[in-house]
């Protein structure tokens, strides 16, 4: 099956990546597609198959899903990856092919979780001021209103960590200050992206409707920034 994309644009060109994998396996590709517009009647319109870009197999303590590119401040592309067994991972990206850098070949951990499995995925990386936040998503999805996905987030002044809470605990110790919960009828919200319009960040995630049977929707909101610079999501705003 192949899930959660990514799209960024970097080099001249749309980098789309994606997962491949089974639920719950970490017999696991990241793969990349690009092209050059994203307006299908441009004469120029053309998914191009960039093939793998980083594999997971049952020997290893990591999963290569979830993929999210970052950049830092000096416009270098990075990978943020994972889901489960050793948490969040981290890859350099080589700006001009969008496959892992050759120049430094770290798999930097991110954030790691000790209970529940070690349920925790879908990171996303964004830059505000000094920091760099990271948003992930804790428990379980895809339970439809039983589902108990939420997001957290950490920070750093660099971008592969370490990030930590807002109570200092560390996101590789199971840190994470709650940004998103369930509220009223909205159950498990999670596995979010970033989108920056006019210095406003919109956190866009997945819910699911109890007065539905469960089905899940697409929600967004405008985030807050309290007076220390951590993020806060009213949840109750009407949508969009």
């Amino acid at each position: 099956d192949l899930w959660a994309p990514d799209i960024s644009y970097f080099n001249g060109k749309w980098h789309l990546y994606y997962a491949g994998s089974t639920f719950g396996s970490n017999r696991s590709v990241i793969g990349l597609a690009t092209n050059v517009t994203l307006d299908p009647n441009s004469p120029t319109y053309a998914w191009v198959d960039e093939g793998l870009v980083i594999a997971s197999q049952p020997t290893n303590n990591w999963n290569a899903i979830d993929p999210n590119v970052a950049f830092d401040a000096d416009g270098q592309p990075w990978l943020a990856f994972g889901s489960y067994w050793s948490g969040l991972k981290m890859r350099k990206l080589d700006a001009a092919t969008g496959k892992l850098a050759t120049d430094d070949e770290t798999l930097y951990a991110l954030a790691q979780r000790f209970e529940a499995n070690g349920s925790l995925e879908a990171p996303f990386i964004v830059r505000r001021g000094e920091y760099y936040y990271l948003f992930a998503s804790f428990d379980y999805c895809c339970r439809g209103a039983e589902s108990t996905y939420n997001v957290r987030v950490g920070r750093a002044t660099d971008i592969t960590g370490p990030f930590i809470d807002r109570v200092g605990k560390p996101m590789l110790e199971g840190g994470g200050t709650p940004v998103l919960t369930a509220y009223g009828h909205w159950a498990g919200p999670g596995h979010n992206g970033i989108y920056i319009e006019d210095n406003t960040y919109w956190i866009v995630y997945h819910a699911y409707d109890k007065q539905q049977i469960g089905i899940p929707k697409l929600r967004i909101e405008a985030l807050g920034w309290d007076a220390q610079g951590w993020p806060t999501a009213p949840s109750q705003k009407p949508q969009p």
